[in-house]
């Protein structure tokens, strides 16, 4: 018999949270270690968003930043900005003032909502004053006139304090006072779910970051769609580190609000506080993806005696982790499913992901499989089809794909050929159809010729017991024109020399492949939740 329940309700994001409002309006909706709001609450608290964004001459179709860490006024913003038809721009927090610069012109931002200093060496304002000289010399009331942000009209800070050029919050509430709830909400009416919903900045390598135009109905049947390969439901508490600004945050968001679950978030990872959380909440799908988050609850003196046995399912990407860590979780949490996950920005987050009835290594070996609606392809360099286990590159084609980049056609042309979206990553599909990834396209070095893939260095020196975790990155060579030089970071207490890390390799992987150096590292240059390679390319420059 057909199973009529598997059908996608795509709606926009803003009537995405109204409905939950409307079923579920006492239910927690959104968890921080110290705070929480139910549906009713958040769906208040962005209805007053949306007042003060009328209020001040916000059109549909403007954009909107969101300089602001993963916190409660980050998500009523955002669904403020979508209930009226305008487009939310997340901003990475750890932008400077020249990524600040860049991003505001480039996005046409015409508002801008973030706060004061949110820690000792975290200070918006400052950053902001930075980008934007001219803002100190904004007198009270006036709007904004900013020479290189020219689109830039209001930029509203949360919480306590003032700024020259800055909305105060009591002065947004007044604004939000003078519109009324239904003029706010009369916006949603009109709001397509193929309308661009927001814009998220790829974190760059050579480049200035590219704007990816993301629809509506991309990002919540994307939700939707690993909602239903997790056999998420209302009775769901899904935990994840990782910043709202963020796909990886975003797209879940979209997959527990579709359900009418409860999302459990972080203003900034630490182990022991999230650790703490995951018991005390109970949660039951946990989201880590990445091994920075991974690596720091399973060292952390408290991941032995806390309590996880209510986790049923970990997104840990086991396959590109390092050995170390799939044997640490399999031990601490035998009960528990490990899948692993393939997706990036352009798509909206997941493309492949692992079925709950996979096998074990199926799970931890592989990436699993496409998302119903999304097709995957492995090409080769000559644009053909590769053959099973052959690594190229992948392309994707479905419904998650982005609109295009923001202003800039030809990387859009060069990304979208045939319908397909063009990756730049390498991977393989076996012959059941999981996926695997290989690597940036990008991310391969030269060395003497032959063709080097960073990700295997890297999954050779993960073998040593001393290693934490290694990136590997190519250095200029007279001779061989590259070689390889991996960045290691040891496990708490442990020890070991470049010589014997080089030494551990030397049986167990090609001459050439082996890194002519090793250096230590306590501190990984970071994006959002990725180590950014081409800052370690810098600190190898500068030595």
């Amino acid at each position: 018999m057909l199973d009529f329940r598997d059908f996608t309700a795509v709606t926009t994001l803003g009537d995405m949270l109204l409905r939950a409002a409307a079923h579920q309006p006492d239910k927690d909706a959104l968890v921080f270690p110290t705070e929480r709001r139910n549906y009713a609450e958040l769906a208040a608290g962005a209805t007053r968003w949306a007042r003060g964004l009328v209020a001040l001459g916000v059109k549909p179709g403007e954009h909107v930043g969101l300089l602001l860490p993963s916190c409660i006024e980050f998500a009523e913003a955002f669904f403020g900005v979508a209930l009226i038809g305008a487009v939310a721009v997340p901003v990475n927090a750890r932008y400077r003032s020249h990524e600040l610069g860049y991003l505001t012109k480039n996005a046409d931002l015409v508002a801008l909502i973030t706060t004061t200093r949110v820690a000792e060496k975290v200070d918006f304002v400052e950053r902001l004053n930075e980008a934007f000289p001219d803002l100190a010399t904004t007198r009270d009331g006036e709007p904004l006139a900013l020479a290189e942000a020219p689109e830039l009209r209001s930029i509203i800070l949360v919480g306590e304090g003032a700024a020259p050029g800055f909305t105060t919050r009591p002065q947004f509430d007044a604004l939000a006072d003078s519109c009324s709830a239904e003029e706010a909400l009369r916006r949603r009416r009109s709001v397509s779910v193929r309308d661009v919903g927001l814009i998220l900045y790829t974190s760059g390598t050579t480049s200035n970051p590219k704007g990816c135009l993301i629809s509506h109905e991309a990002v919540i049947r994307t939700g939707q769609a690993l909602s239903i390969r997790y056999a998420i439901t209302q009775d769901d508490v899904f935990w994840s580190p990782l910043p709202m600004y963020h796909i990886g945050a975003i797209f879940p968001i979209c997959a527990i609000f579709s359900v009418e679950a409860t999302y459990l978030s972080m203003s900034h990872f630490d182990a022991g506080t999230a650790l703490a959380m995951l018991e005390r909440e109970r949660a039951t799908v946990t989201y880590p993806s990445f091994g920075t988050f991974i690596g720091e609850m399973i060292y952390h003196p408290d991941f032995a005696k806390t309590d996880l046995s209510r986790v049923r399912v970990m997104n840990s990407n086991l396959a590109v982790q390092p050995e170390s860590f799939r044997e640490a979780l399999r031990k601490a949490m035998p009960h528990t499913i490990q899948v692993g996950t393939f997706g990036m920005t352009e798509t909206s987050g997941t493309v492949c992901t692992s079925a709950l009835d996979d096998s074990y290594d199926e799970r931890t070996r592989r990436l699993g499989r496409p998302l119903p609606g999304l097709e995957v392809r492995i090409l080769r360099e000559n644009g053909d089809e590769a053959a099973s286990d052959e690594i190229g590159q992948i392309a994707v084609r479905g419904f998650s794909l982005l609109s295009g980049y923001y202003k800039d056609p030809e990387k859009t042309a060069q990304a979208l050929r045939g319908g397909w979206f063009h990756t730049g990553d390498l991977g393989s599909l076996d012959a059941s159809g999981t996926i695997m990834f290989h690597g940036r396209l990008k991310d391969m070095l030269k060395v003497g010729g032959e063709n080097v893939a960073a990700q295997e260095v890297e999954s050779i020196v993960s073998l040593h017991d001393a290693v934490k975790l290694c990136q590997v990155v190519g250095r200029p060579d007279a001779r061989l024109a590259e070689v390889p030089v991996a960045f290691v970071e040891l496990k708490p207490g442990a020890a070991a020399t470049p010589d014997e890390i080089i030494a551990f390799c030397r049986p167990r992987i090609a001459s050439f492949k082996v890194p002519r150096d090793v250096r230590f590292v306590t501190e990984w240059p970071m994006s959002a939740s990725k180590i950014q390679k081409f800052m370690l390319v810098k600190m190898l420059e500068a030595s």
